[in-house]
């Protein structure tokens, strides 16, 4: 490690090399520019230098013919003379294919994916899954690697991610880990992450067996350690640090300027043939070891390149954790599942269609009665939001949005019902309602409406589907029944009956409180319910309204009536519920109602539905 007495001369010197270190690199035979311990004969010595890296080392007189200059023998930084050591050394990224497929189980299909192994994009040969990491804002985990490995040269955001990489094995249906989702090729590093969909994972790096939980900034003389797809596990001791190195990346990229530090082989632990990192071991990281030689759980830094060939003894390249994790704002810790779901519970969003869909207004008599949080009588949850009655103990209304595009299919399986615990109690109606009877706990937004997003997103929303605010008494075939199901098939009809633009919809519905609803253990239970659906078709914003009636006088002798299904205007929904929807539904709705009722006949098919 660094002495003490050294700390304020690095930090000078990490600055020198942050402002002048592109100066150097404009001449073609510099490769890097870093921090280092002055070399002599062969040897590190103890005095620290201002590390210059050469393709080619030469005489003072044959510079000239090279095209390149001579490098200053010291520099001056803050008053102190540094000296400077220049070392002939090349380098190039770590993803290009060996000549060999070695087996093992590094490269081929896991299930779960574990760090270590074999990963790239569709149009890359093959790289190594560096670590599991987490969207700092929504908690969605990804695998980390490089650029080069997850993007590449003629990749773009959204290309398919596949494990093993295309080289160890080109099914790529089958091996299908995910999509591209953000990289970076710069300053900050060569960097990429991708999601997880479908597959399983871990933590736990391969062969190192342990899962990261910090990150660390390595200094001079540090041990480390990593896991690669090619050379396994190799061990390496910190060699310069703060270095900024030039490297060709191909293609659209070209020649980019990468900030880094430099790992040599560990004398007492060296690799297999001596190799510390080969091709396809880009995207592995590399951990601390404790001064007792036992692997921490710390990351160094994610590997990314090495020596060229005649590029010099044996070096291997990592970018430093802390610019890799700003740059693509992730983190090593999944969030708490409640601190996600409080900062999350963004709710409906009335810009969700591309035009104002907003949330019904309650009237003066509704809003006396609605339970309010934080002064709102909106309650927030992923992808909906509702409002309460205090008095009947349901959601006056619920709205909530669709992403067709993006819908996933998530098992309801151990994800209770239960209170809201953001509101009291006796404003809701819970488990004690549905025992022992014909009442099913129904959802007013529709569980499956709700699982869209990312995979994390689309979980956190099937579980705050099961919040009581957001379930009525319905009887135990109400979907089934009513009208072979036709108002549980509302949603899928306008997708696949309308050209919806973008195959995004939002939803509105609720209950029909009415004086003389049925009470049944304390309870009045709604025995009318309401949906309007909004959508955009060719731009122009529609929007269509349904009631459905379920007879409960046979709640007890266990008879079931018909449920009825029937088309209506938004004004009759507005007058039945004692609140208004925004002015730009109301003028979307182009519904003809009989004026005569008994000429109004509940739908029959979802053929028979006015889009």
């Amino acid at each position: 490690m660094v002495k003490k007495k050294n700390e304020k001369l690095l930090a000078a010197l990490r600055q020198f090399v942050r402002t002048k270190g592109s100066d150097y690199l404009r001449d073609d035979n510099v490769s890097s520019i870093g921090i280092g311990y002055k070399v002599v004969d062969g040897k590190p010595t103890d005095e620290v230098a201002v590390q210059f890296t050469v393709k080619e080392k030469a005489a003072p007189e044959q510079l000239e013919s090279l095209g390149t200059r001579l490098l200053p023998e010291s520099v001056a930084v803050d008053g102190v003379t540094v000296p400077t050591d220049v070392l002939q050394r090349d380098y190039k990224v770590n993803f290009q294919v060996v000549p060999e497929r070695a087996s093992g189980d590094r490269k081929v299909r896991l299930d779960p994916v574990a760090p270590g192994a074999s990963v790239g994009n569709v149009k890359v040969a093959a790289g190594t899954i560096g670590c599991i990491v987490y969207d700092r804002a929504d908690g969605t985990p990804y695998v980390l690697s490089n650029w080069h490995v997850l993007h590449g040269p003629h990749g773009e955001i959204g290309d398919t991610v596949v494990q093993p990489g295309p080289h160890d094995d080109n099914r790529a249906d089958r091996n299908r880990l995910g999509r591209l989702v953000r990289s970076h090729l710069g300053a900050a590093g060569d960097c990429a992450i991708a999601t997880v969909e479908n597959r399983a994972f871990v933590s736990e790096i391969l062969d190192l067996g342990v899962a990261l939980d910090r990150i660390g900034e390595p200094e001079l003389g540090d041990k480390v350690v990593k896991s690669g797809r090619t050379t396994g596990v190799t061990h390496g001791v910190v060699r310069r640090v703060d270095a900024i190195v030039k490297l060709d990346y191909g293609g659209a990229a070209g020649v980019k300027e990468i900030g880094c530090f430099e790992i040599g082989p560990d004398p007492a632990r060296p690799g297999p043939g001596g190799e510390i990192s080969t091709g396809g071991d880009s995207g592995a990281v590399w951990v601390f070891k404790a001064g007792n030689g036992k692997t921490t759980r710390t990351m160094a830094g994610l590997h990314f390149g090495g020596e060229a060939a005649g590029g010099g003894e044996e070096h291997a390249l990592a970018c430093l954790p802390q610019s890799v994790f700003e740059k693509l704002d992730i983190t090593l810790h999944p969030p708490k599942p409640e601190a996600v779901a409080a900062a999350e519970r963004t709710g409906f969003a009335p810009g969700f269609l591309g035009v104002d869909a907003g949330l019904p207004v309650l009237g003066a008599e509704a809003r006396a009665d609605a339970v309010t949080l934080d002064g709102s009588e909106v309650l927030d949850y992923t992808h909906f939001s509702l409002a309460m009655s205090k008095s009947r103990r349901f959601a006056f209304w619920v709205a909530w949005n669709i992403d067709g595009r993006t819908l996933k299919t998530l098992n309801r399986s151990g994800i209770p019902f239960v209170l809201d615990p953001r509101i009291p109690a006796e404003y809701q109606v819970g488990d004690e309602l549905y025992r022992d009877n014909r009442l099913d706990r129904g959802h007013l937004a529709r569980r499956a409406d709700l699982l869209w997003g990312t995979k994390s997103e689309a979980a956190r929303a099937n579980t705050d589907s099961f919040y009581f605010t957001n379930i009525t008494p319905q009887m135990d075939d109400f979907n089934q029944s009513a009208r072979r199901g036709l108002w549980g098939l509302l949603e899928e009809a306008v997708l696949a009956d309308v050209e919806v633009d973008d195959l995004r919809v939002s939803v509105y519905g609720g209950p029909v409180f009415q004086a003389d609803d049925r009470v049944f253990r304390g309870v009045r239970l709604p025995r009318e319910f309401w949906k309007v659906i909004a959508f955009v078709e060719k731009g122009a914003l529609k929007a269509r309204a349904f009631v459905l009636t379920q007879n409960l006088n046979q709640l007890e002798s266990l008879e079931l009536d018909e449920f009825r299904v029937y088309q209506v205007r938004l004004a009759e929904v507005e007058a039945r519920c004692g609140f208004s929807f925004p002015e730009s539904l109301r003028a979307a709705d182009a519904f003809v109602v009989p004026e005569a009722v008994e000429e109004r006949r509940p739908l029959d098919s979802l053929e028979s539905i006015v889009w």
